[in-house]
């Protein structure tokens, strides 16, 4: 597990720095690697890839789902790459790997891990990627419509219009979350049963 985990990560790392040309985009990288999980975090406790490097992987798969949308829309390759390979770093950090008692095929008690969460920072989710983002690195409004609104309307209050209204203003809001959907619904649903 750990090569693939390492494998999703030199895939990450290679892809973010051939792609964005940013000043603090080095920087946000070297934040990720070295003072955060989000390499070996989970995407989810347990409804999509939770499991080591899941969040790396969800990443990755958001990038396959979005880069198509490119021949349709007037969005730059390196605002695609920056929404779907950071729309989630408010997960890096987030989830904490506990041990529970489960019975296994053969009836017998064993310890099995999860996932918890512990946030420390309850900022909000795609605001909070924002927020984490521009600590290093500049966004444009684009990007930043389209990470803060990527859930949809998972991410919303009720009554709140503004995902709506960012979908109207936004194709990259719009295409970005329809990639995170495909890639946890459709992509990570069969890695889930495969």
């Amino acid at each position: 597990m750990e090569l693939v985990v390492e494998g999703r990560k030199k895939a990450f790392m290679e892809l973010f720095l051939a792609t964005v040309d940013r000043q603090g985009a080095a920087e946000l990288l070297d934040w990720l690697e070295k003072e955060t999980d989000f390499f070996t975090a989970p995407a989810s406790s347990g409804n999509h890839l939770a499991i080591e490097g899941g969040l790396c992987m969800h990443s990755l798969n958001v990038y396959r789902r979005l880069r198509p949308s490119l021949n349709h829309h007037s969005f730059s390759h390196e605002a695609a790459t920056i929404c779907a390979l950071l729309h989630d770093i408010c997960k890096a950090d987030y989830y904490k790997k506990e041990m529970r008692s489960e019975k296994d095929d053969k009836n017998k008690w064993i310890k099995v891990p999860y996932y918890t969460v512990e946030d420390r920072f309850p900022y909000g989710h795609g605001e909070k990627s924002v927020y984490l983002i521009e600590r290093h690195m500049k966004l444009t409004c684009d990007e930043a419509l389209a990470i803060r609104h990527h859930m949809g309307g998972f991410g919303c209050f009720p009554g709140d219009r503004t995902t709506a209204e960012a979908f109207k203003l936004s194709a990259l809001a719009l295409e970005l979350h329809i990639a995170d959907m495909r890639s946890t619904f459709i992509d990570e649903a069969m890695e889930m049963t495969s």
